[in-house]
């Protein structure tokens, strides 16, 4: 039934960057963490509406000293995790799994784009997203894509107002591991079904 609510919420909530945030406290940013470990990468995340095949969202996130979510302008929020100026903290696989979930349905797709990074840049970009700040409704991109075109190796990213355009120019980049998530199941089916370009199911 909780599950069924926070779909509902999410379906009157998805229109492009929404602007919704949410301050938690130093404490329980501090208290609430999730570390993988290496290998460390940055993964783009950019929202497509099939209805009109236009770039609904952007977020990124980053697996560095800690794995977190730089959601900007976004209306995605998880009440057991802390979200400071645009940054989800505690990102566990599940997390990143319900993020998924909450973008992709059947008039909303997912283009997923991960790439591999050192250490020190994936660590630049989480300092990045921290120090970035609250952003405005419909400064989604704009938000993103500053953060990531200042980190060496990405200075080829354009800053940009439009998510397709981000993402066009973030498949450029070399190593770039690409999917696209789609969910056209809302109504039954809150799983996620995963879908290589080719149009192969994943296991």
């Amino acid at each position: 039934m909780l599950r069924l609510a926070l779909c509902l919420v999410a379906l009157a909530a998805l229109s492009a960057c929404s602007g919704y945030t949410r301050a938690s406290s130093e404490a329980e940013v501090a208290s609430i963490s999730f570390v993988e470990g290496p290998p460390h990468y940055i993964t783009l995340y950019t929202v497509i509406n099939n209805g009109s095949n236009s770039g609904a969202h952007s977020a990124v996130l980053v697996n560095a000293s800690q794995r977190v979510i730089f959601d900007p302008a976004g209306s995605w929020h998880h009440p057991r995790l802390p979200e400071r100026d645009e940054v989800h903290y505690g990102m566990t696989d599940k997390a990143v799994s319900f993020f998924i979930d909450y973008h992709a349905r059947s008039n909303y797709d997912v283009i997923e784009q991960k790439i591999y990074v050192t250490p020190e840049v994936a660590e630049l970009l989480f300092q990045k997203m921290k120090a970035y700040g609250p952003v405005a409704k419909s400064m989604c991109t704009t938000a993103t894509s500053a953060v990531l075109s200042e980190l060496p190796g990405f200075e080829s990213l354009g800053r940009t107002w439009f998510p397709k355009a981000l993402s066009k120019d973030f498949a450029k980049l070399p190593g770039v591991i690409t999917r696209y998530i789609t969910d056209d199941t809302d109504e039954t089916n809150h799983g996620i079904l995963l879908v290589q370009a080719n149009g192969d199911p994943l296991e």
